[in-house]
């Protein structure tokens, strides 16, 4: 088995990811990263969850000069939640270096905060199309030192109709570049991206046998889907679960639904806010509120362990739809299960998008009728965070030591910018919320509130 040794790379940066937990790199990590290294341009198809943002960031990360003074590198990605997912992969893995800043541009998002941030300069430019060209036409961000492009997940933002502004952007950047594409999905119309954007690019495919065994596939012909919603959820009865809608509007409704039936409900759809979004996610993730219904905006870019069951409450659209929705789950070579609910036009639809697929009877699934998705945690926000010199050891050591919460009852600490959020056993969730409120962290008294 090729361990990371074997690709050599220096010594501070197997350290850091040997502390980060990575022990070997996965096929697209050892097929791409030598060839990342020659500054050949490539090509790459890989599923979703199969290592390729570690596969483009660390060569990255690697030739980073940090001399430099403009942005050397230009990712460009469909959604706010994977640019903040690659972001945050970046900045663990440039820990071992000097003064790496990393700054993400989307939409939703104070774009005066933005143009604040990239005045202190930026080595690694990560955001979605509109926005980044919204910052070039305004000339917040210098394009003319890139040095590296990547297009991540390219055939989601052809999919949605950012061709144009990706062209426009690219043809601003230096024609001496390293370009780099990743896609789970081949379209046909990818070409127009890679005809104008590679030169000579190598192609790395790789198989996705494996993954697709580690996912077990159930279609459920149903007349009430919220009745058949709660069948599953009962029959299945997962830790966490993802439930996607094509609406906004219906994701609200299952939502509601959920909720008056007893299960803790994260909802995520283009009508919140960046930070409602980022809240929703991390109760999502640390188990506060296990089920989460979204629309396709979360079919990309999510990356949540754990997630054991997937269900398709609307039929999705397409082929590549219902890879990416059902690709939530197994990961992590961990197995995984996705049910798709079907009404009459459901099961039409189906039978074009996923023909090898047939559908059963919901009456064959037995449902627990005493089971609830109820989070054991809830979570905290703290007001403070990296800018204040937070650290999770910090906010533990409150937490254990002066107020007297035992380690086992403490979920997962997250720490941002400007806050921090601590999942807590609700059985003593009072005690750590009043604690904290009257105590202090590091010697700082912080606000603190209580989420959901």
């Amino acid at each position: 088995m090729t361990t990371f040794q074997d690709l050599s790379l220096p010594s501070n940066l197997l350290e850091n990811l040997h502390a980060l937990g990575y022990k070997s790199p996965t096929p697209i990590q050892e097929q791409t990263i030598p060839l990342l290294r020659e500054d050949k341009d490539i090509i790459a198809q890989a599923k979703t969850g199969s290592g390729k943002t570690l596969a483009f960031l660390l060569p990255l990360i690697l030739k980073l000069d940090e001399t430099e003074h403009f942005p050397q590198a230009l990712i460009i990605a469909p959604t706010r939640e994977l640019c903040e997912q690659i972001a945050g992969e970046a900045n663990k893995l440039a820990r071992y270096k000097k003064d790496v800043k990393v700054t993400t541009l989307y939409g939703g998002t104070s774009l005066t905060k933005q143009v604040a941030s990239l005045e202190k300069g930026a080595d690694i430019l990560i955001g979605t199309p509109g926005r980044l060209l919204d910052h070039f036409s305004r000339e917040t961000i210098h394009l003319g030192q890139i040095k590296t492009l990547i297009l991540d997940e390219a055939d989601r933002m052809l999919d949605m109709g950012f061709a144009d502004d990706i062209l426009k952007l690219v043809s601003n950047l230096p024609k001496q570049r390293q370009s780099i594409l990743f896609s789970a999905t081949y379209p046909e119309n990818i070409d127009k991206l890679t005809k104008v954007i590679l030169s000579n690019p190598q192609e790395v495919k790789i198989a996705s046998k494996e993954k697709e065994v580690a996912i077990e596939e159930f279609v459920y012909a149903v007349d009430e889907k919220d009745k058949a919603l709660l069948t599953t959820l009962k029959h299945f009865q997962p830790n966490l679960a993802l439930v996607f809608c094509n609406t906004k509007v219906k994701t609200t409704e299952v939502s509601d639904m959920l909720n008056n039936k007893g299960f803790d409900v994260a909802t995520m759809n283009g009508d919140l806010e960046q930070y409602e979004r980022q809240e929703m996610l991390l109760q999502f993730a640390n188990g506060s509120l296990p089920v989460l219904v979204a629309t396709d905006l979360a079919a990309r870019g999510l990356d949540i362990d754990g997630i054991d069951l997937v269900i398709n409450y609307d039929t999705p659209m397409k082929t590549e739809d219902y890879t990416h929705r059902i690709g939530r789950t197994g990961r992590a070579d961990k197995s995984g299960l996705a049910v798709t609910l079907c009404d009459e036009y459901g099961l039409r639809k189906l039978s074009e998008i996923k023909p090898e697929l047939k559908a059963e009877k919901i009456s064959t699934l037995s449902p627990n009728k005493n089971f609830y998705m109820q989070g054991e945690v809830a979570t905290l926000c703290i007001d403070g965070g990296k800018k204040k010199k937070v650290r999770a050891g910090d906010i533990l050591g409150t937490l254990c030591k002066d107020i007297g919460i035992d380690n086992k009852d403490i979920g997962k600490i997250n720490v941002y910018a400007t806050h921090s959020y601590v999942a807590i056993k609700r059985s003593v969730i009072k005690k750590a919320f009043n604690g904290l409120k009257n105590g202090k962290i590091k010697g700082k008294k912080l606000r603190v509130w209580w989420l959901g």
